[in-house]
């Protein structure tokens, strides 16, 4: 198909329809911590709580209102590479 019949195809289908300018204007990326989050099935407390974050920190870096720090970054690509050696290393060895 040439690219003219694949738009053509594409608006065809009343259920895909391209984005306009308006929409993808009002769109925002999910924040990676939110991402990463999610993708090991945690809740933010229990997130928050295996790697030793507070929770408020945790939500304004999903919500954007900050950002994580070069100390915090390096944790976070850390828990991304290998989560379960991370709560290893930060278990509460007294409990």
């Amino acid at each position: 198909m040439t690219d003219k019949q694949v738009m053509t195809a594409a608006r065809s289908d009343p259920d895909a329809q391209p984005l306009t300018q308006e929409h993808l204007a009002r769109m925002r990326r999910v924040s990676r911590v939110k991402v990463l989050r999610q993708r090991l099935g945690m809740t933010q407390m229990e997130f928050a709580e295996a790697f030793h974050l507070p929770v408020t920190t945790l939500r304004d870096w999903e919500q954007r209102r900050s950002t994580p720090d070069a100390p915090a970054r390096a944790l976070l690509l850390a828990i991304e590479r290998n989560p379960q050696v991370v709560r290893k290393l930060l278990e509460d060895k007294a409990a």
